[in-house]
C-alpha cells in the first residue's frame, strides 16, 4: 500500500522531505535536470527556485555548475558505481565565492523499469579547508622563521668560536712574550680557560636541540675533548657515566664549565708523576629536576702538596660561582687514594659507582 496515493500529494511530500534536509540537496532526473532542491541549496548558492526546477544542472546560474569534477562524478562514476561517498569538489561560484564541497551521490532505480533518479547531497567543507590552508600557510611561515633563526644561531656560534680562538691565540702570544714566570703562568691559565669555554660552546652547538641538550652525549664528547689535552707522556684514562635524558642548555653551559675546570685541575695536579693506572671519572645522575655531578681522580689527593692549586684560586672561585648559579652545593673529599668533588642539587643516594 502506498503511503500517498495522489501523485500531487506524493510530490508535495517529497519536496517537504527535501526541504527538511539541513544541507544543500538536489534530486536530478536521468538527464540531470533538477526535479527538486532543498531550501538550503537555494540559500547557500543564491539561486531562484523558479529558474532552477526543470533546468539542466550544468545550465544553472549561467553555467556556474558546469564543473569538470562534477561532470566526472555524474557522467562517469555514478553510471558505473551507482553511489559515491565523499567526492570532493572545489569551485568559485559567482556571488558566493570559493567553496569546497564533499558530495554524496546515489542513483535510484525503480521496480517499474522507468528512468533513474539521482540524489545529490552537498556538505560544505569551506570553513574547514580555509582553516587547514591557514594552518598550512602558518606552518610554512613558522618553518621559514625557524630556518632563519637557525641560520642566525649558526652565524653567531661561528663568530663566537672564531672570537674565542683569536683571544686564545693572543693570550698564548703574550705568554711567550712576557719575562715574568708568574705572568706567563697566569696568561697560560687564561688561555686554557678560553680554550675550555670554546670546547663547551662547540659541544653545545653540535647538539640537536637549542633548548634541551642530551646530557650523556654532551658530557662524553666534552670529556673526550678535554682528555686530548693530556700529554702523551702521561696518559690518563677518562671514564664518563651518565643517566640518559636532557638538560636545559642554560644549565648545560654551567655544568660543562664546572666539569672543564675540575678535569683540567685533575689533569694538571693530580698526577705529578706518571702512572699507568691514572684515571679521572665523571658521573652525572638525574632524579626529576634534581641531579648530582661527581668528578673524581685516583691521584695524589693531597691538598697540602704545594703543587696543588690553592682552595681560594681562580679555578675554585669559578666553580663556586657556577655552583651557586645552579642552586647546588659542593662537597670535596681528598684522600691519599685521590680527590672527589661532588656537585649536588638534591640530597639522594648515588646509584652510579665510581669507575675502578
Amino acid at each position: 500500500m502506498n503511503l500517498v496515493e495522489n501523485p500531487v500529494d506524493a510530490q508535495t511530500l517529497a519536496q517537504a522531505i527535501v526541504n527538511t534536509i539541513a544541507e544543500p540537496f538536489l534530486v536530478l532526473d536521468a538527464q540531470l535536470r533538477v526535479l527538486a532542491a532543498s531550501r538550503s541549496f537555494y540559500e547557500t548558492f543564491k539561486v531562484d527556485p523558479d529558474s532552477t526546477r526543470g533546468e539542466l544542472l550544468y545550465a544553472l546560474g549561467d553555467g556556474q555548475w558546469d564543473i569538470p569534477a562534477l561532470r566526472l562524478l555524474l557522467e562517469t562514476i555514478i553510471p558505473q558505481q551507482a553511489a559515491m561517498e565523499g567526492f570532493e569538489v572545489e569551485h568559485n561560484f559567482p556571488n558566493v565565492g570559493w567553496r569546497s564541497m564533499r558530495l554524496n551521490a546515489r542513483k535510484v532505480l525503480y521496480e517499474t523499469g522507468g528512468s533513474a533518479t539521482i540524489l545529490l547531497a552537498f556538505h560544505d567543507e569551506t570553513a574547514r579547508r580555509v582553516v587547514e590552508r591557514e594552518k598550512e600557510t602558518l606552518q610554512i611561515q613558522t618553518n621559514e622563521l625557524l630556518r632563519q633563526k637557525q641560520t642566525l644561531l649558526d652565524e653567531i656560534q661561528h663568530r663566537v668560536a672564531n672570537s674565542l680562538q683569536i683571544i686564545a691565540s693572543i693570550l698564548m702570544l703574550k705568554a711567550r712574550a712576557v719575562s715574568s714566570e708568574e705572568a706567563r703562568n697566569q696568561l697560560k691559565d687564561a688561555h686554557q680557560r678560553v680554550i675550555s669555554i670554546a670546547s663547551v660552546q662547540k659541544h653545545l652547538h653540535n647538539g640537536d636541540g637549542v633548548d634541551q641538550i642530551e646530557v650523556r652525549n654532551y658530557l662524553t664528547k666534552l670529556c673526550e675533548s678535554l682528555a686530548s689535552m693530556v700529554s702523551e707522556g702521561q696518559p690518563i684514562r677518562v671514564v664518563v657515566r651518565s643517566d640518559p635524558g636532557t638538560i636545559p642548555s642554560r644549565d648545560a653551559v654551567s655544568i660543562g664549565l664546572i666539569v672543564t675546570e675540575l678535569m683540567i685541575n685533575a689533569i694538571k695536579y693530580a698526577f705529578p708523576l706518571a702512572r699507568p693506572d691514572a684515571q679521572i671519572s665523571v658521573s652525572y645522575e638525574m632524579q626529576g629536576e634534581d641531579w648530582k655531578l661527581v668528578v673524581a681522580d685516583n691521584g695524589t689527593g693531597n691538598l697540602s702538596d704545594p703543587a696543588m692549586p690553592p682552595a681560594s684560586g681562580l679555578g675554585t672561585a669559578i666553580v663556586q660561582a657556577l655552583v651557586q648559579q645552579l642552586s647546588a652545593q659542593t662537597e670535596t673529599s681528598s684522600q691519599a687514594s685521590g680527590m672527589t668533588v661532588s656537585v649536588t642539587r638534591a640530597a639522594f643516594t648515588s646509584r652510579l659507582p665510581l669507575a675502578s
